[in-house]
């Protein structure tokens, strides 16, 4: 394998912008589209909130590259891997479109990743949690960025574990994303000596869970872990508030959770939680400035780690076209796999073979009420993980691209 050599962004973006004639656009323009939940369940953790992060990136490129203009086109992918594929196709069929970032939930996703394997054009997965993306279904064209299934399962099923959680119910959104997610926390507790004792499946944007909680309340499991997200996540943190199920022993453990998830909850419900995050606005100088930018932006919301993904995968792609002199996708794909960056919001960062982009990830608890500070001064750390400690080992995954010895 390749050594890959560190180098701050700037240098990175320096070492790559060799002196070259006009750069080679396909139609004059650059054109990144976004294609996220806009409007249901999940539009708070990616949403208008990823739009404005990707305008920001391209305003801190300066809106052109050698001379040529970058655009941004925008849709609603409603969760609906049939939209997305429809959507994914045009964009890159008839109008253009170099890269998408985003596509929602999983099964979305999925789908969009299909799409962009087979135009041969690039996907940013910056929305999505299933780890299959740079697994058994993985391609060529696709970078899974921000977080996966396997690093929660690794950083919160783990800790619960510890803490003596031993035996757990799965509440699940019933598509591709919550078995995912079930199915690795799983593998986490099972080889941790704890043990699944049963679960129930939910359909997505529910909004009434007593039946599905009242199941895992029966089950007397000491651990009720939520594989689900957004809105989901919410309601069934406070409906299981309103069962009693905390104060009667069970321990809730959200298995993906967001800084508008627990903004939403209030501290008083979300406090104690565990979560599993790669990016908090207070973590550092960095994701502070960027938060402030945002914030003043969108209404004085910090942004989530998917919202800063957006920001991070638009302002790399546009140096990768800039030091690939094209947006050709191969050639584009193949500066992103080149090297280390020093990453605006995630720090130190790599693209591995599999494509899945390769960063630190956190460990967090929420505070308690007395803690916090201010308005969403929500985190704080428990531990740091590597990007290697957190993400499957690339051999593990069985994605077609790794060759194994």
């Amino acid at each position: 394998m390749k050594r890959l050599m560190f180098c701050s962004a700037a240098l990175a973006v320096a070492a790559w912008s060799a002196s070259a004639p006009a750069q080679q656009m396909t139609d004059g323009v650059v054109k990144l589209g976004v294609l996220t939940d806009m409007s249901s369940l999940y539009s708070d953790i990616n949403g208008p909130g990823a739009v404005i992060a990707v305008q920001m990136a391209i305003e801190d490129f300066g809106g052109t590259i050698g001379g040529k203009k970058i655009e941004m086109v925008q849709a609603d992918v409603q969760n609906k891997a049939d939209v997305a594929a429809t959507i994914a196709g045009r964009w890159f069929d008839t109008e253009q479109v170099d890269v998408i970032l985003g596509a929602g939930a999983s099964s979305s996703s999925i789908a969009t990743s299909r799409v962009a394997a087979d135009k041969k054009r690039i996907y940013l997965a910056t929305d999505p949690a299933s780890s299959d993306i740079t697994g058994k279904l993985c391609n060529a064209y696709t970078v899974h960025w921000v977080y996966d299934t396997f690093a929660l399962a690794n950083g919160t099923g783990s800790a619960v574990v510890k803490a003596g959680g031993d035996s757990w119910f799965f509440l699940t959104a019933d598509y591709a994303f919550g078995y995912a997610l079930q199915r690795d926390v799983a593998a986490v507790v099972t080889k941790a000596g704890g043990k699944v004792v049963g679960e129930v499946k939910h359909p997505i944007n529910t909004n009434d869970f007593s039946s599905f909680l009242l199941q895992a309340q029966a089950s007397k499991a000491k651990v009720i872990g939520l594989a689900n997200a957004g809105g989901d996540t919410i309601n069934s943190i406070k409906q299981a508030g309103e069962f009693g199920i905390v104060k009667g022993g069970q321990k809730l453990a959200g298995l993906l959770v967001f800084v508008s998830d627990v903004h939403s909850l209030g501290l008083e419900r979300a406090q104690g939680l565990n979560l599993t995050e790669a990016f908090y606005w207070d973590l550092n100088d960095k994701t502070r400035a960027f938060a402030k930018r945002f914030a003043a932006k969108h209404n004085g919301k910090m942004p989530t780690s998917i919202q800063a993904g957006f920001y991070s995968a638009a302002l790399q792609y546009l140096n990768a076209v800039k030091a690939a002199n094209t947006d050709n996708s191969d050639a584009v794909m193949a500066k992103l796999k080149e090297i280390k960056w020093d990453d605006p919001v995630f720090g130190l960062s790599y693209i591995r073979a599999d494509g899945r982009k390769m960063h630190d990830m956190y460990l967090f608890e929420v505070k308690k009420p007395s803690e916090s500070k201010g308005p969403w001064d929500y985190y704080k750390v428990v531990a740091k993980m590597s990007a290697e400690e957190a993400f499957r080992p690339m051999d593990q995954g069985e994605c077609p691209l790794v060759k194994k010895n």
